[in-house]
């Protein structure tokens, strides 16, 4: 097993990164954002519409299932995106990556907004829906990398977390954004009501690849171009050298992954679903906007806390919340009022997600080498996703003989296995590396 370097080759720009560093990050966040905003829209219809709209049964729970079911396609279809975008991000450079998979992923999700029903063409109507989320999550699949690593890479070395937590920034405002307009089409009494938000897409799109467009190719990488040190296969070589830190990778990320998507699609259903719902849709997606809108904050707010502290520290910090809100949460919302359901929200997504989140990119991206970074980095990640994106579906079979508490213990194993991976895990920006880092300035500004 080879050695992976923490720190990149010394660069008198990596100092204080290059001059198209914030560019950069927000370019990234921006693709990132349209990206959520794409794909959780459909966690959200699961959740709320395309039992009704695409699957016939009289039963609400198994078209309910059916629904988080295509949820969780799209998700196992992320390990292949991940892959694909990955070779290619260490092959032929990050930018193209980016700008492929935004398009990719745009063009099938105003596709979903003007599918045919089941009404209208009875199993067609699933199906197509079906072959769409595979291509989403092909799309996402190659999204994350190229759009964390862009950011690593131009970033400056002591702020790297702070960066990498831009792009992270761009999953609560994609979820806000989302249900924002999900909020809004509520007050339509027809089908507009779920297709506007995924025809909505389109003029985020058009934004979005404007930007991108204008964002410069990785320093690190062109470096490593102009060394000739890409490697032939970067997906070959990485699971050969590093399939140990993938395996760390993953359980890392199936704690964040995880517990997002029992808060922000389980427990949606949960609340507003049934023969006695616990409160309306209108307070659980209030819950959700106003958590999102504080994660745009404290995702980077914890990025920049793992610059000063590390990024093991904060990872372990946010798997231990995790582990410990399983059940009071559970009991917090079922009160029903509605300022609970709210704080539970905040704490599950702007403390205890974005403290995962915010890590992530800066963490993930310095366990590998700079020509496998990109096949590395994005296969650990999706091939999480291809697990999590059932959470669900597994969470709401679970809840049929077990109720709230099975789904509780499910939210709890999701932390444990993030607590095993941060032990396992080698920190990359301890007081070491760091004085590793000032040596290498202090030998350039002299």
């Amino acid at each position: 097993m080879t050695t992976m370097t923490t720190t990149p080759s010394p660069s008198a720009r990596a100092k204080d990164g290059s001059p198209d560093k914030l560019k950069t990050a927000i370019g990234s966040a921006v693709g990132t954002t349209i990206e959520n905003y794409d794909f959780l829209a459909y966690g959200t219809a699961a959740a709320l519409y395309f039992n009704e709209v695409f699957f016939h049964s009289e039963d609400p729970v198994v078209g309910l299932l059916l629904g988080f079911g295509t949820f969780g396609i799209g998700f196992a279809m992320r390990p292949l995106g991940g892959v694909i975008g990955g070779y290619l991000g260490d092959k032929i450079g990050r930018k193209p990556v980016l700008v492929g998979a935004l398009l990719l992923m745009g063009i099938s999700t105003v596709l979903i907004g003007v599918l045919p029903t089941y009404a209208q063409v009875g199993i067609l109507a699933p199906i197509l829906l079906t072959l769409i989320r595979i291509i989403q999550g092909i799309a996402f699949g190659a999204e994350w990398g190229g759009a964390i690593l862009m950011t690593f890479e131009h970033a400056p070395w002591k702020k790297r977390g702070k960066y990498t937590a831009i792009p992270q920034a761009g999953v609560p405002l994609g979820l806000l954004l989302a249900n924002l307009v999900f909020l809004w089409s509520t007050t339509f009494d027809n089908e507009l009501a779920w297709r506007l938000p995924f025809l909505f897409s389109a003029v985020l799109i058009i934004a979005g690849l404007i930007i991108r467009s204008k964002v410069s190719e990785s320093p690190e990488f062109e470096d490593t171009k102009t060394a000739g040190l890409v490697v032939k296969n970067p997906v070959k070589e990485v699971f050969k050298n590093d399939w140990r830190t993938i395996l760390r990778v993953i359980a890392l990320r199936l704690a964040e992954s995880g517990g997002f998507y029992v808060i922000v699609t389980y427990m949606l259903s949960y609340l507003t679903t049934g023969d006695e719902p616990i409160t309306d849709r209108a307070t659980a997606l209030s819950g959700l906007i106003i958590a999102a809108a504080l994660g745009l904050f404290t995702t980077i707010l914890f990025g920049a806390l793992s610059d000063r502290v590390g990024r093991r520290p904060v990872y372990f910090m946010g798997t231990i919340l995790l582990i410990a809100f399983a059940f009071p949460m559970f009991l917090l919302v079922n009160t029903g009022l509605p300022y609970l359901i709210v704080f539970v929200y905040i704490i599950a997504m702007s403390i205890i997600h974005d403290m995962l989140a915010g890590t992530q990119g800066a963490w993930f991206s310095e366990l590998f080498n700079t020509n496998t970074r990109s096949s590395g980095a994005s296969i650990g990640y999706q091939f999480s996703a291809a697990i999590s994106g059932f959470i669900p579906m597994i969470a709401t079979a679970v809840a049929i003989p077990l109720g709230w508490g099975g789904v509780a213990w499910v939210y709890l194993a999701c932390g444990v296995l993030g607590l095993v991976g941060t032990l396992v895990t080698r920190e990359t920006w301890g007081k070491k590396e760091k004085a590793a880092v000032d040596a290498v300035i202090a030998k350039q500004d002299a």
